[in-house]
């Protein structure tokens, strides 16, 4: 079994896989319909099923992770363009000006993260403690 109960990929009918990766590719339930040769009420009809239900949140939770994972790899891209404009003379000065601000935001939200994850830490430990006989 999978997380929270729900059904591995293959245990589901494959009739629910083919929709499953079609809802996934597809904007719309009737583009999803399209894709896998199902009629919407069938694909509307998977979605109110528990396990299909469980199964498609975890497929999309997996390709949210994907794309986090991908722009955390890029981020030292963009630091080093922002720096790279934020320091060049010949670029306008507006361009230079929106690099600068977008490396003091970034800054500032990392800072108020890195405050902010402590002081739950510290919460998170106290209410720990209080609990325990």
């Amino acid at each position: 079994m999978a997380a929270s109960g729900e059904k591995p990929i293959d245990e589901i009918p494959p009739k629910q896989q083919k929709a499953l990766a079609a809802l996934l590719n597809c904007s719309t339930v009737p583009e999803a319909a399209i894709a896998c040769g199902m009629g919407e009420t069938t694909i509307y009809r998977f979605l109110r099923d528990a396990a299909f239900k469980a199964q498609y949140r975890h497929a999309r939770a997996e390709i949210v992770e994907h794309a986090i994972t991908q722009l955390q790899r890029d981020c030292a891209t963009a630091s080093r363009t922002l720096r790279e404009v934020c320091e060049d003379k010949i670029a306008p000065s507006s361009a230079r000006v929106s690099a600068a601000r977008a490396i003091l935001d970034g800054a500032v939200k990392a800072v108020e993260l890195q405050d902010l994850t402590a002081r739950l830490e510290e919460l998170e430990k106290n209410v720990e403690r209080k609990g325990k006989p």
